[in-house]
């Protein structure tokens, strides 16, 4: 069992930074791949960074390619989100989540099966 509490999330002028964090409970988590999605109003939730359990891979989706940097300490269970050049479009709750096996499926949420509550980012233009 793992439960994630996310945190981080805020008001942010278009062009600004915000880090988020994802703190996880349970001995058995850096055994799991990490995942952030995020969901925006009237929107489904859509995959945005995956990080391998050992962090050793990565994978983002292409709109935050260059933006975005997804890490993990094991030895603070936490994985973080850094979010650069922010635009009005990642208005989203941002979402954290945990699971084994992806096989290239990182992007899929069916693959995940943990998820935390979320924290919502705003972004003003």
């Amino acid at each position: 069992q793992v439960q994630l509490v996310e945190s981080g999330g805020g008001l942010v002028q278009a062009g600004g930074s915000l880090r988020l964090s994802c703190a996880a409970s349970g001995r058995t988590f850096s055994t799991y791949g990490m995942g952030w999605f995020r969901q925006a109003p009237g929107k489904e939730r859509e995959f945005v960074a995956a990080i391998s359990w050992r962090g050793g891979r990565t994978s983002y989706a292409d709109f935050v390619k260059g933006r975005f940097t997804i890490s993990r300490d094991n030895g603070k269970n936490t994985v973080y989100l850094q979010m650069n050049s922010l635009k009005p479009e990642d208005t989203a709750v941002y979402y954290c989540a945990a699971g084994q096996g992806f096989g290239g499926t990182e992007y899929d949420l069916k693959r995940y099966n943990y998820w935390g509550q979320g924290t919502q980012v705003t972004v003003s233009s």
